[in-house]
């Protein structure tokens, strides 16, 4: 287990009667590139804004870095980073001199400033375009100087909100793959999406939220195996010459619970990863080993699966 960077507890925050979250309770290690998902207007922002010390909580508490979010929200800034979803630059200045002056509000010397900022540029691919006036960039441009920002001030934890909204297709591609970045560097990310597909491309544990409500949270392959197929494996086994004794050897296996066979396919159902014992199985039946795997589950599955069970 690593370093937990981020802690609720009965986290809860009410406007006016309306509960925007409600009694979430979330740990996120160092290191974590998390999955935070759920539809618009689920408590994804509002959850961040009482991480980062931006809005109070109704109720409950939050330890992020190690500090409260309420009595300490400048030790957190210091520590961890933003980008909105919907982002904020000085249009007249250029890509270069709006890092300046973020890394200017962090009180960066100067010469380790300027040598990071040339770094950041090049690894967003703005490098050519440094000293051109933000006004003239695309979304895509736009997006890809904010998660440079980010970045500036070296933060342990950035919290990302939709940062891959109204781009592009291409668009889309380079941001995920500059945010898989900064996790291969040990930033711990908050990735806050509806966008299911591009959660699953990046993150391995995830938190789906409706309503202010924590419905599910874990890594991805686990909460498939528990939402749709109750906590089971399945493995999928491609043989030829299948031999007629095979389906009972494999049944004998333990931990294997059921096995259903068609023509020169099997589904082995099992407590566990047995597909070493299972592969043992076919080869010393005499039966050919064509190919096998084990059932891998989309995070849409998940999601439209836990949200038939919900309502």
């Amino acid at each position: 287990m690593g370093q937990v960077i981020v802690e609720t507890k009965d986290l809860s925050k009410n406007y006016n009667g309306f509960t925007a979250v409600d009694g979430l309770n979330l740990s996120i290690e160092e290191g974590e590139i998390f999955g935070f998902l759920g539809p618009n207007g689920a408590g994804k922002t509002t959850t961040i804004l009482m991480l980062l010390g931006l809005t109070e909580p109704s109720s409950g508490t939050a330890r992020v870095c190690g500090y409260n979010p309420t009595r300490e929200p400048l030790k957190i800034k210091r520590m961890a980073a933003y980008l909105p979803e919907k982002l904020g630059f000085y249009e007249d200045l250029t890509a270069r001199e709006n890092l300046r002056y973020t890394a200017e509000l962090n009180s960066l010397p100067r010469d380790e400033a300027e040598k990071r900022i040339e770094e950041l540029l090049a690894t967003v691919g703005l490098s050519q375009v440094k000293d051109q006036e933000v006004r003239t960039f695309s979304r895509g441009m736009k997006q890809r100087l904010g998660i440079a920002d980010t970045w500036v001030k070296g933060p342990k934890l950035v919290f990302l909100d939709e940062p891959t909204a109204a781009l592009d297709p291409e668009g889309i591609e380079d941001t995920l793959d500059l945010i898989a970045s900064m996790g291969k560097k040990g930033i711990t990310i908050i990735f806050c999406s509806h966008q299911l597909h591009q959660v699953q491309r990046i993150c391995t544990r995830v938190g789906i939220i409706a309503k202010g409500r924590l419905l599910v949270e874990g890594p991805i392959d686990r909460l498939g195996r528990e939402i749709l197929s109750g906590g089971k494996y399945q493995v999928e086994v491609e043989v030829a010459q299948p031999s007629p004794v095979l389906l009972d050897s494999l049944k004998r296996i333990a931990g294997v619970k059921e096995v259903q066979g068609s023509g020169n396919s099997l589904l082995v159902t099992c407590d566990e990863d047995l597909r070493s014992q299972i592969a043992r199985e076919v080869i010393d039946s005499g039966s050919l080993l064509v190919g096998m795997k084990i059932e891998e589950y989309g995070l849409e599955r998940i999601y439209k699966k836990y949200f038939q069970e919900d309502q």
